[in-house]
């Protein structure tokens, strides 16, 4: 074959040879990208809310859309709502990419509602010098002894309901069960040696190699968990989980109520300026909001509106503080009977009940201010009909001979001296009464005789001017 003949066939599969490395290395491509693993994490390092649930809602919704390797949630939290923590849990059992619970950092607790969502990943895991477990359902007492333990239908189903999540992830059941019923408490090394976590990590970068390897099953099928060397990306609260987070918890629930209820009462009291019954009414709206995040109590809740219902009562009728009274008791008593979430940690109760007396305490400041707002306004003397204007001075813009034109509080009123005094433009003047759309006044200051006479000299002359128009205007 010559050259010429070589080059031709050359030219001829050229372009083939290019159609197949064009579509060869993209492929390549996608298929090393999709080697690299991938693993979102979500940090719970406070109470668990409703926005909690949100955020890891939409984390395990991102984790399966962008089909990751894992999922790990790194907790250091005290405990919080139930109804939060079972649908955590909850959505964790349905997640179709394995969820990964961790203790984070060193020092780091999962306590009381944190224990159950622990308890509940594929894999679960703490650092070392972290603690688990205390998860005895508790309720606040108004009395002296504060918190105390729930009644034993409450500790029965929260005991079986952390049993069955522990034995569905082949833990030990019966730990699990002493959460709840002996308050155990657990430490990283004491929990690994009980079957309650899987492993110890020093870090998450650790956590990833010592996962890597590990099966899960997911939705009934057997899961080999690729992490190592994994790409950790962060998934962090939404402005929308920020703001469900922070009312839903019930300090800041009642923080709202209250700024609502107070807001539209000052707004009713002083109509006109829209500002205090716009911002209470938004407070107001947004503490029912966060009412709706936790469990009511009925008792309480009648409690509480009933003393809302009293201090409004005494906003707008003369009881001279009986009714306020009555109201901030009843409001601080509701308060203090509100909480019925076993989860939450003693700790949060004991500042809880701290904030209602503080509430109380604010509410009767709040109380004295209005009460003696409004005795003064009641000593005030009456600021309408002849009355409107007594003893406030004005200024004269025209000459009173003796009737002219005076100013006060910004307005232009027809004015009459008392004894037909001649008083001239400028003169500071006292009402006396007004009668009809006429002010009776004198003057305000003792004038210099020279000015009255001036003024007396003066009259004729503009009289006789006025006279002398009238006449031209005539003819």
């Amino acid at each position: 074959m010559t050259d010429r003949a070589k080059r031709r066939k050359f030219r001829q599969w050229l372009p083939l040879w290019l159609l197949a490395l064009l579509l060869l290395f993209p492929v390549q491509a996608v298929r090393a990208q999709s080697e690299v693993p991938v693993v979102l994490t979500i940090q719970v390092d406070d109470m668990i809310t409703a926005g909690t649930t949100a955020q890891i809602r939409r984390g395990i919704q991102e984790a399966e859309d962008r089909q990751a390797d894992a999922l790990v949630i790194l907790l250091n939290t005290p405990g919080g709502l139930v109804d939060a923590t079972l649908d955590i849990v909850s959505l964790m059992a349905e997640s179709r990419v394995p969820v990964i619970t961790y203790v984070s950092p060193q020092g780091a607790i999962a306590a009381s509602a944190g224990a159950f969502i622990l308890l509940g990943g594929d894999v679960a895991a703490m650092t070392p010098g972290s603690t688990t477990g205390a998860a005895m359902p508790v309720t606040l007492s108004p009395g002296e002894e504060g918190t105390q333990t729930a009644d034993d239908k409450t500790v029965l189903f929260l005991a079986g309901h952390i049993r069955s999540i522990a034995e569905s992830r082949d833990r030990p059941g019966d730990v699990a069960e002493r959460f709840v019923t002996e308050n155990l408490t657990l430490s990283t090394r004491e929990a690994l040696e009980e079957g309650v976590i899987d492993l110890t990590a020093v870090s998450l970068v650790n956590l990833l190699e010592e996962t890597d390897g590990m099966t899960v099953t997911i939705a009934g099928e057997t899961v080999m968990l690729n992490t190592a060397g994994a790409v950790v990306e962060s998934i962090e609260k939404s402005l929308t989980e920020k703001m469900t987070h922070l009312i839903s918890n019930p300090q800041i629930t009642f923080i709202l109520l209250l700024l609502g209820v107070y807001g539209l009462i000052i707004g009713f009291g002083n109509p006109g300026t829209f500002v205090p019954e716009v911002m209470g009414a938004i407070a107001l709206v947004l503490a029912l909001f966060g009412l709706g995040m936790f469990e009511i109590n009925l008792f309480a809740m009648l409690l509480i509106f009933l003393g809302l219902g009293l201090l409004v009562a005494e906003a707008l009728t003369p009881t001279y503080g009986v009714l306020g009274t009555g109201g901030v008791i009843s409001l601080v008593l509701g308060i203090l009977y509100l909480p019925v979430e076993p989860l939450v940690a003693r700790r949060w109760l004991a500042q809880f009940r701290l904030m209602a007396i503080g509430v109380g305490a604010v509410g009767a400041v709040f109380l004295v201010v209005l009460l003696g707002g409004l005795m003064r306004l009641r000593r005030l003397p009456v600021k309408m009909g002849n009355q409107e204007f007594s003893q406030e001075t004005g200024v004269a813009v025209t000459p009173l001979q003796p009737e002219g034109m005076i100013q006060i509080r910004g307005e232009l009123w027809k004015a009459k001296t008392r004894n037909n005094e001649l008083l001239p433009e400028g003169t500071r003047v006292r009402v006396l009464e007004r009668q009809q759309l006429v002010c009776l006044v004198e003057p305000a200051e003792v004038l210099a005789n020279d000015s009255i006479a001036k003024m007396a000299d003066v009259a004729p002359e503009m009289d006789a001017e006025a006279t002398a128009t009238e006449e031209n205007e005539v003819k």
